[in-house]
């Protein structure tokens, strides 16, 4: 579900002519725009969460607020902390004295889509914390920064930072949890603190996807500078607002013609439909609503969306995840999904498991589902993790 939404973008376009007449007006749009309008306004450096923009408090009791499928009280341990960047909802609940672990999410969703492997975690005696990225769920977008793995590490060691209970360097190490978007940035924190990452764990990880995956027309789109910033943020809303029903039917064009993938499509498979003979399930539906949603009513989604499809690690990270491979053996687990749409197990385990180790250091599975597993086969991620967390506790 995560990374899905990007790849549909530019199958919306449909025909190679109508691609080609919407570069050609992009271009032209972009050359009359005077040296392009900047969006969000430069002035902006925070842009407030809907629990700031008071909106969560205005929805009237079982309409809208109630079919959300993420609350302000989702999980127990919530508080909102201030930041130099805005403020960042975090939350942190399981046993004291139980293993510390840190998930950290991907790029269209918020923490929510790791809700399942948090509880059950809990249930093994682990203390747990999730956050929502900057941009997403009930942190504020940041405008004035890019979106990449410098800013979504300091939000990290600010989570850490804000809790009673010490979560670095204490033994036994931190164990680090990175789906999608957030397993490229998970990479990112283990080399750069080696120390502190007793464990790290890599679900459907960003960071090796190729660029042709986001089509030629989203890269142009997103990359050329000639598409003035409000265009492109107003054709992502529009994407990123699509019903189910325009989903299946844009990834279905998609399949027939990959060079129509694009960023939004691609990173929308977070909350997207399941692999084919699959069957929807009721959270998958709400996530993606919820996703709609927040390109409704979050003033900083949009601007986070296209900021990462610019700068967060998704694609030619090969020398970080090279430098997996000087972990100690066992320490690193990958988990990819057979069916996933974004994330080719067979290519990643041909291209990404000799850069890190292979089986030797690193272990390397395989899991039934697509993009969204970590929501729809929970269970499955779990008894990996088991096996290997009783081998290096």
């Amino acid at each position: 579900m995560e990374l899905t939404a990007a790849a549909s973008f530019a199958s919306a376009w449909g025909t190679p002519t109508a691609a080609a007449a919407i570069i050609l007006t992009a271009v032209v749009l972009g050359l009359t725009s005077a040296a392009a309008i900047q969006w969000p306004p430069r002035r902006e450096r925070v842009l407030p969460n809907p629990l700031k923009t008071g909106l969560i408090s205005r929805l009237p009791d079982g309409e809208e607020l109630g079919s959300l499928v993420y609350q302000p009280d989702q999980f127990p341990g919530a508080r909102d902390v201030e930041t130099p960047y805005g403020s960042m909802r975090v939350y942190e609940f399981g046993p004291e004295d139980g293993h510390k672990v840190l998930l950290i999410h991907g790029i269209s969703t918020s923490c929510v889509t790791l809700g399942r492997l948090a509880h059950g975690l809990v249930d093994r005696g682990c203390r747990v914390m999730l956050f929502d990225l900057f941009g997403r769920g009930f942190s504020d977008g940041v405008a004035d920064l890019p979106h990449d793995a410098r800013l979504y590490i300091s939000q990290i060691l600010l989570a850490l930072a804000s809790s009673p209970l010490p979560w670095t360097g204490s033994a036994p190490g931190l164990r680090v949890v990175g789906y999608s978007l957030g397993g490229g940035i998970a990479v990112h924190l283990a080399n750069i603190l080696p120390h502190l990452v007793s464990s790290l764990v890599l679900l459907a990880p960003a960071g090796l996807i190729r660029p042709e995956t986001f089509g030629a027309v989203s890269r142009f789109i997103f990359s050329s500078g000639f598409v003035p910033e409000r265009l492109v943020a107003v054709l992502t809303r529009r994407r990123l607002r699509q019903p189910i029903a325009s989903s299946r039917r844009q990834r279905r064009a998609a399949a027939a013609s990959p060079d129509a993938v694009g960023a939004a499509a691609a990173i929308a498979a977070e909350a997207s439909d399941p692999p084919p003979g699959e069957t929807a399930s009721p959270l998958e539906r709400r996530v993606l609503l919820y996703v709609q949603w927040m390109a409704e009513h979050h003033a900083g989604f949009v601007p986070a969306f296209m900021s990462c499809i610019r700068h967060a690690p998704l694609t030619g990270q090969h020398e970080s995840w090279a430098k997996l491979a000087g972990r100690r053996a066992g320490s690193t687990v990958v988990m990819l999904a057979e069916a996933d749409e974004i994330i080719d197990a067979e290519e990643y385990t041909r291209e990404a498991l000799p850069l890190v180790g292979g089986e030797d250091r690193v272990v390397w599975t395989v899991l039934p589902g697509g993009h969204d597993f970590v929501m729809t086969h929970a269970e499955d991620i779990l008894r990996v993790l088991d096996g290997a967390w009783s081998v290096n506790a």
